[in-house]
């Protein structure tokens, strides 16, 4: 079941100077989704003694984005750890449906004082459950 599942127009600006997406902007468009979903918990994602950060990121690039084109960004839960949260997620053409990268990242919560890892919090443990 997804966590989320994200449409967002590809934008001229996506594009690199060959004409494709370049391979970095695909981090953007999971990033996109995932600060979206967070932002959709309903409850305190991060707070003073608690902030996410990003672990750990694979992208399997599949096939070239080409301008124009609608994209669909899907999240779905991986391993849910006591202080991080594995999140896989797929990109797609909204047309086509061609599988245009996937993956997954690891997002740990950290201490901002400490930079040490601390639990989850319980809006994001009960969301990815």
């Amino acid at each position: 079941m997804p966590l989320i599942d994200l449409l967002l127009p590809l934008r001229w600006r996506d594009l690199d100077a060959y004409g494709h997406v370049n391979n970095a902007q695909f981090f953007t468009f999971i990033e996109e989704a995932r600060i979206r979903w967070f932002s959709s918990l309903g409850g305190p994602w991060r707070h003073a003694d608690a902030e996410p950060v990003l672990a750990a990121a694979n992208v399997n690039f599949r096939r070239q984005m080409l301008y124009p084109a609608e994209l669909r960004v899907v999240l779905t839960a991986g391993r849910v750890g006591n202080s991080s949260l594995t999140l896989e997620h797929t990109i797609v053409d909204t047309v086509s449906a061609e599988l245009y990268s996937d993956g997954n990242s690891v997002v740990v919560w950290v201490s901002p004082k400490t930079g040490r890892p601390v639990p989850l919090p319980e809006v994001v443990r009960k969301a990815a459950g």
